[in-house]
């Protein structure tokens, strides 16, 4: 599914505000979520970032709780995240709806898609 074409309810392209959705994680997954009542792609990628980017946090601060080897693991599960939210943003900018396995499911059903 491609971007509308059409502006969103708060005026800006909805490839602009789908990349803003992850911008901050989690929390601009929130914002947009709150903010954005009508353009299902937007919702799709806030609800898609709330749903990735929450549990990820969780987990790191979880694991790098465990002394040294927790700290090697959520390293590495930070670098992943990274690479992901580079990604996810780059999708939403082209205006791809670029569904994760789990996450994405979430987020179809939270944006109505």
């Amino acid at each position: 599914m491609e971007a509308p074409k059409t502006k969103t309810s708060l005026g800006i392209e909805p490839n602009v505000e789908a990349l803003l959705c992850y911008v901050l994680g989690w929390v601009t997954g929130i914002v947009f979520l709150a903010l954005e009542r009508e353009n299902k792609f937007v919702r799709f990628h806030a609800a898609q970032s709330l749903a990735t980017f929450l549990p990820l946090f969780v987990i790191v601060i979880i694991i790098s709780a465990i002394p040294f080897i927790g700290w090697i693991i959520s390293l590495i599960i930070s670098l992943l995240t990274l690479l992901l939210w580079l990604f996810l943003m780059f999708k939403a900018f082209q205006g791809e709806k670029y569904k994760l396995p789990v996450a994405g499911d979430f987020a179809e059903k939270q944006s109505g898609l």
